[in-house]
């Protein structure tokens, strides 16, 4: 491809801002390289790990169309509405049940534009599961690492998208020790319904990689976590997916969310969500 910069004209310049639409990113497409594009693609180099100049050649176009073939992949990763109606025929649900909690409860996709499941890291899980696995995380605290190990939960580490991966990889590699490595995917929330992975055993999955792995092929995957998940999690007496058979979005949105689902409104707005989808 040609290599084109600030102020180029041509068709190239069309096929680049076609592209850099596709992947998310608001230009005018025309044949004239402006603004906008200069700074959609000085972005794109920014987050490729490629030299921040604004000039798309080789390497640039490189990354670029891998982004567009892993984003068409991508997008044959999203549930059906085969899906939810499997789903719904296997636990006994109304489809309207399901598309109401798989609007209000997932976060929307469950992949990144690269192709990996959506995730969160936290690290005072992180924490937690090296004591549990009788190694003092306080000897591995320092000033590298103190983002993504630490006793409290804060949400000032957070990075989101791309960024969580980087975390999680960080903390895996703080020790040669394989429980450094469970550790950290068990302290990462995985896919559209962010699951936990210390959850992964009362799930039936063999380990937390088998696990990772399922989270990887596709959203259907997400929704089966989700299922096993309200399946074999109680919360004041009653199993989850009760709660949700029993249209009680109150009792399902603290169970799942927490305390803080009153603040966030999610029982209102599943009871919503369900109506619309009735």
């Amino acid at each position: 491809m040609k290599t084109i910069r600030y102020r180029s004209r041509g068709e190239e310049v069309h096929y680049l801002e076609e592209i850099l639409t596709k992947l998310g990113y608001t230009v005018y497409v025309s044949n004239f390289f402006g603004r906008d594009t200069d700074a959609a693609v000085k972005d794109f180099q920014s987050k490729n790990n490629l030299v921040v100049d604004g000039i798309v050649g080789l390497k640039s176009w490189m990354k670029l169309i891998e982004a567009e073939k892993n984003l068409v992949a991508f997008n044959d990763k999203f549930l059906s509405e085969k899906d939810v109606k499997d789903f719904a025929n296997q636990f006994g649900l109304e489809i309207a049940m399901v598309k109401a909690v798989n609007e209000i409860e997932s976060r929307g996709k469950g992949f990144l534009v690269y192709g990996r499941p959506v995730i969160l890291f936290e690290g005072h899980i992180f924490w937690r599961e090296l004591k549990s696995k009788g190694i003092n995380p306080e000897k591995y605290v320092s000033n590298r690492t103190k983002d993504v190990l630490y006793k409290k939960w804060t949400r000032s580490h957070y990075r989101g998208g791309a960024g969580e991966y980087d975390r999680l990889e960080k903390a895996a590699g703080i020790s040669d020790l394989p429980a450094f490595h469970e550790a950290a995917y068990n302290a990462a929330s995985w896919g559209a319904f962010q699951i936990m992975g210390f959850h992964y055993k009362n799930l039936g999955y063999a380990s937390i990689d088998h696990f990772v792995s399922e989270m990887y092929e596709h959203e259907r995957e997400h929704l089966k976590a989700f299922g096993k998940f309200v399946e074999n999690t109680s919360f004041k007496g009653k199993k989850l997916l009760d709660w949700i058979k029993e249209k009680n979005w109150a009792k399902f949105a603290e169970g799942y969310n927490g305390p803080g689902y009153k603040k966030n409104k999610y029982d209102t707005k599943l009871e919503k969500a369900y109506q619309k989808y009735s």
